[in-house]
This record gives C-alpha cells, structure tokens and sequence, in this order.
C-alpha cells in the first residue's frame, strides 16, 4: 500500500450541498433562502428581534437575583442513614461524620458545603452523629433513639427586637 492509496472509508465525509448552482440541483437561484429581504443577505443575526415592536425579553419584568455565594447541602434523611446501617454500610457503633455518610454512598455530588440531616423516616438505634445541620425534627429523633447529634454550622443569632 502507498499513501497514494489511503481513502478515506465510505460515507464518513458528508459532501456539502452546492447552493446557487442552477435550478435542476433543488437549490438554486435563491438558495433555499427565499425572495430578498434581510433574511435573504449575508451576516443576518436576528436572534430575538421583533420587528420594531418592543422584545419579550424587554416587556416581561426583571425580578430577583441568584446570589453566588450560595451553600448547597447534600440532603441525608434518618430512613435512608437507618438502610445504610442494616446492610452494613455504616458502623452504628463508630461516630459517623460527614465522611463516613459519603463512603456510603448517602452524600452524592463534589460541590456541596456539607451534609444537612432531615427527618424524613425513622431511626431505631442509637448513633453519634456529627453533621454541617440538622433539622429540629431529625435532632429529636434521634435524641429520643439514644443517640446525639453534633452540628458544625453555627447558627446565625436572631436579631433582638428593638
């Protein structure tokens, strides 16, 4: 084999339509972009124009913002930390951390602040549990289990009433 040879494989260039080459071709005289006008011509972007009348994006209102120093928390419920410690995934006898919960599969996604506990579901044993937050429910919990819950995010004090 030379490299005068070398093709490339059958049908893995798609050839491109040839536009404006007479009237037998399917595309020609206007190309497939009708009778003039802007949209006709070269270098059109009208991409949100309305044709004088005032733009959607300009009649609706603005409203709100997103703030970006936002901390997302990894949700972790007391049935789904209840499952992971019947199958054996979690050691209810060790204090679990935030760490232990993502071993187990319970914290997914790189991007989050920390774990939040939530009391959806029901803890029958007794765990030492150290979380970013809990929710008063899922503290009551498992406090009424035996068990204790350690929160790392202080939470911010109410203002005095003035």
């Amino acid at each position: 084999m030379k490299l005068n040879d070398l093709r490339d494989n059958d049908g893995s260039r798609l050839k491109s339509k040839r536009l404006g080459r007479g009237i037998g071709s399917g595309k020609g005289k206007t190309s497939g972009k009708g009778v003039k006008g802007q949209k006709a011509r070269e270098g059109v972007a009208l991409n949100g124009f309305e044709g004088g009348q005032l733009p959607i994006y300009r009649r609706l209102p603005k409203r709100g913002f997103t703030n970006i120093f936002r901390k997302e928390y990894a949700p972790v419920n007391l049935g789904a930390l209840a499952k992971a410690i019947e199958a054996g995934r979690i050691d209810a006898a060790q204090p679990i951390t935030e760490d232990t919960l993502r071993e187990a599969g319970l914290v997914r996604g790189g991007k989050v602040a920390g774990v939040r506990l939530l009391a959806t579901g029901e803890l029958a044993r007794a765990v030492t549990i150290t979380v970013s937050g809990a929710s008063a429910a899922a503290v009551a919990a498992i406090e009424q289990a035996g068990g204790s819950v350690t929160t790392t995010q202080a939470k911010p004090e109410a203002a005095p009433a003035a």
